[in-house]
């Protein structure tokens, strides 16, 4: 992706009209072997708020995984529209490929309103500018990353982020399961608040799972563990702006039975808590999979 600007992302999630509430996404060029889970839960969001009266926005969204997308190909998102009440609006999408579901979401849309107000505090975290970018990480990780994290890290990206203690993620021994990631996206995104809600939910899914991993002394490139995003809720609170620097703490209350726990909560850089993550993943060791 450009690194200058978030053009190329702001076009993933500009989805074409294809009938009356249908959509088809696409995925970009530098894509893996699947499609990110991040991608289909914002593409689908879009997908959900282009059925949607402007004056509510999004406050909701609950999402299955439900199998491998394949990046090669268009991905179709069909929307129902559940329920339009007076003050809640509800929307069920659909993503396909080749006539499979690979993803299934619902959201819920809220007139604004005002309300009894409380927030959780933000955590102590040293300012983004005092850390690392992905480049200096790499240059200096370099000796014991695995090439596939290398890669991966250095893979270039409309993201600038800052991962507090990255000894923690690239040193993992057992320790508690939570990290901490500054992240914002290059360049200047329009002012349209859906836009970047969108984005949110596009980055909601990133390192996540990784979280559960930590406290086992593993990271997802570990050739032994198999991870793969089960679902995905994002509750979002209030207004934001992606490109501006958002605090993201995560942490992995529970893991077993071949899955993982995983939840966050993200900041804007003056404390304000903007939205909640949560979800849940597989985790599983090869060496116990299935034939």
């Amino acid at each position: 992706m450009d690194e200058t600007a978030p053009s190329k992302l702001l076009a993933l999630l500009d989805l074409e009209e294809v009938g009356p509430d249908r959509f088809r996404g696409h995925s970009p060029a530098s894509s893996g072997r699947q499609v990110y889970g991040g991608q289909a839960v914002a593409q689908a969001l879009v997908a959900a708020t282009r059925t949607t009266p402007g004056d509510r926005p999004v406050h909701s969204l609950h999402g299955y995984f439900v199998l491998a997308g394949d990046p090669s190909i268009p991905i179709d998102f069909a929307v129902e529209r559940v329920r339009d009440g007076k003050s809640f609006t509800t929307r069920r999408c659909n993503a396909t490929q080749r006539g499979h579901t690979i993803f299934s979401m619902e959201a819920s849309f809220q007139r604004r309103e005002e309300g009894l107000t409380h927030a959780a505090h933000m955590p102590d975290a040293p300012d983004p500018e005092s850390l690392d970018d992905v480049h200096a990480l790499v240059e200096r990780f370099r000796a014991f990353l695995p090439e596939q994290a290398e890669s991966w890290l250095q893979r270039r990206s409309a993201l600038d982020m800052r991962v507090v203690a990255p000894d923690d993620v690239f040193f993992p021994e057992r320790r508690a399961a939570g990290q901490m990631i500054w992240f914002r996206v290059r360049g200047a995104a329009p002012d349209d608040p859906a836009i970047h809600t969108a984005l949110l939910a596009y980055l909601s899914d990133m390192t996540l799972l990784n979280t559960a991993l930590l406290v086992h002394g593993l990271t997802i490139f570990d050739p032994k563990i198999q991870v793969a995003s089960l679902d995905h809720a994002l509750w979002v609170h209030g207004p934001m702006r992606v490109d501006e620097w958002l605090l993201y703490a995560q942490q992995s209350p529970w893991a077993g039975g071949a899955r993982a726990l995983t939840r966050g909560q993200i900041f804007t850089r003056e404390g304000r808590l903007v939205a909640s993550v949560s979800q849940e993943g597989l985790v599983r060791q090869r060496d116990s999979m299935r034939s």
